[in-house]
This record gives C-alpha cells, sequence and structure tokens, in this order.
C-alpha cells in the first residue's frame, strides 16, 4: 500500500495535501510526451512521491515504470499549487489539494512504451497542436512555457 492509500485509511475523505512530481518530455523535433488513462484527459506524466523518495526519483520512477523511458536529465520549471489544483469530487469522494513540480527533459533513452496494464495512452504531439482534451491547467502552463522549451530543443 503507498502512502497516499495509508493516509486515506487514517483520515477518510478529509483533504491530503498530495506532492505530484511531473514532467514534460521534449524528443529532438520539438514535440513533447503526452498521456492519458482510456478515455481521458491529455496530460504530461507524473507521479505521486512516496516516503523517503526525492521528487526526481519519483518522476523517474514513474516514467520508467509507466512508459518505458530512463530520463538523464531534469531541469525544474515550476512549482504549481493553489486552488485550480484542488479536487474535491461533488459525490464527497476523496478530496486532494496537489503541490505540482515541473520538471523539462529534453535527454532520455528508450522507446516510448504504455504501460498497457494500466490502459495507458501515450504519444508525442507538437507543441503548437496539443489535443483539445488536454488538461487546461497542462495546456495553459505548455503555453506559457512554449518559449523556454523552444530554446531548449534548438540545435
Amino acid at each position: 500500500m503507498d502512502y497516499c492509500e495509508v493516509m486515506r485509511e487514517m483520515i477518510g475523505n478529509s483533504p491530503l495535501i498530495v506532492v505530484r512530481p511531473s514532467v514534460a518530455i521534449i524528443n529532438n523535433k520539438g514535440e513533447i510526451i503526452l498521456y492519458r488513462y482510456a478515455g481521458g484527459t491529455w496530460g504530461i506524466p507524473g507521479g505521486i512521491l512516496q516516503l523517503n523518495e526525492s521528487v526526481e526519483e519519483c518522476i523517474k520512477r514513474n516514467v520508467q515504470v509507466d512508459f518505458g523511458l530512463t530520463l538523464n536529465s531534469l531541469q525544474l520549471f515550476g512549482v504549481y499549487s493553489g486552488m485550480e489544483l484542488s479536487k474535491k469530487p461533488e459525490d464527497g469522494g476523496d478530496e486532494y489539494h496537489i503541490v505540482a513540480i515541473g520538471y523539462l527533459c529534453t535527454h532520455y533513452e528508450g522507446e516510448l512504451t504504455p504501460d498497457e496494464n494500466q490502459a495507458i495512452e501515450a504519444q508525442f504531439f507538437k507543441l503548437d497542436q496539443l489535443p483539445e482534451e488536454t488538461d487546461p491547467f497542462i495546456k495553459n502552463k505548455l503555453v506559457e512555457l512554449k518559449g523556454q522549451f523552444t530554446k531548449v530543443v534548438t540545435p
């Protein structure tokens, strides 16, 4: 059982602060990897920080397991929190307040192989052609940071 599951057993549906490292993985063509679970919205790879794990270890572990890629370098591009990252289901389900730590990675190894057991779909998209179903928060941050991404991948 992971940390969040243990905490949920203790606190029920009460608000839980979750640290979620995420990474914008950009290939040498300037395209970004987006993923989604079957029928969901597109977003960037991420995970939930576990006890005794650094945020960098968390994101590298999740990307390796879920996408088959080894991240060789990470560049911090932002830390985000606030009401727009709060998840309070209308049905009274589990409430989460997310602290998102965003990284950029342009140096990685491996082939993009999404974990079929988790019904993950993943592919590369041009930054100016993101799918309509992209998570609005992610889409806004990618638009804001597009200039930074372009500078990093320019030969």
